[in-house]
């Protein structure tokens, strides 16, 4: 199967829109987002399909033609914390205890690379 560059471009361009969209409003049906975007609910599906195998994308089965959302944790362009900053809070994180460890642990599950 021979895609056009320009083809290619409008998917790429889509797929991007699809992933904004479900990272800011983190579910959509497939219904609402075909019609948002101007193409058929089977693109979108076809799109999804090919976005699951590279972003945390969950499919859900619905009566009025199902939807798709973003895992809980993830987020585009979300600040990292680097391997150097990790490590230094880590060593910190050793002389916390109770809210304050908690606290820091849930920093590092949400920043850490």
């Amino acid at each position: 199967m021979e895609v056009k560059g320009g083809e290619s471009v409008r998917n790429n361009n889509r797929h991007q829109q699809i992933i904004n969209l479900l990272c800011q409003r983190r579910s959509d049906t497939v219904q609402n987002l075909a019609a948002e975007l101007g193409v058929c609910e089977r693109t979108i599906r076809r799109d999804i399909e090919e976005l699951t195998l590279t972003y945390p994308l969950e499919t859900v089965r619905g009566r009025y033609g199902g939807g798709v959302r973003m895992a809980d944790w993830y987020f585009q362009d979300r600040p990292k914390l680097s391997p150097k900053q990790t490590a230094l809070l880590k060593r910190l994180a050793v002389g916390l205890h109770g809210e304050d460890l908690d606290e820091m642990n849930q920093i590092l599950a949400r920043f850490a690379s």
